[in-house]
C-alpha cells in the first residue's frame, strides 16, 4: 500500500509541474523571452494531462492550437487508466 501512495504521490507531482510548465511558458510568450519548445509542453501533457489541461484553461494557453487538442484526449486515456488500474488493485 506504501508503493501506492508514493505513487499517487509522484503522480500529483508531475500534473503540478506540468501546469507550473504551461504557466511559464505563456509567462514567456508575454515578456518575448525564450519559449519552451512544443514539444516538451505535449510531452509534459503526456505525462501529466490533469496538470497541463488546468495550465491550459487558467493561462488561456495554447488553446486553439491543433496539436495541442491532443491534451484533452490524453487526459481521457489517464482517466481509464486510473480507472483500469483501481479495478485491478481493489477487486482482489
Amino acid at each position: 500500500m506504501d508503493t501506492l501512495i508514493i505513487a499517487a504521490a509522484c503522480y500529483v507531482v508531475v500534473n503540478i509541474i506540468a501546469f507550473l510548465v504551461y504557466g511559464r511558458d505563456k509567462r514567456q510568450a508575454e515578456n518575448g523571452a525564450w519559449r519552451t519548445p512544443e514539444k516538451t509542453l505535449i510531452i509534459a501533457a503526456f505525462l501529466g494531462p490533469f496538470g497541463a489541461y488546468a495550465g491550459m484553461q487558467k493561462f488561456r494557453h495554447k488553446t486553439q492550437k491543433l496539436k495541442f487538442k491532443l491534451v484533452p484526449f490524453f487526459l481521457v486515456l489517464h482517466c481509464g487508466a486510473i480507472i483500469w488500474f483501481g479495478i485491478i488493485l481493489f477487486s482482489v
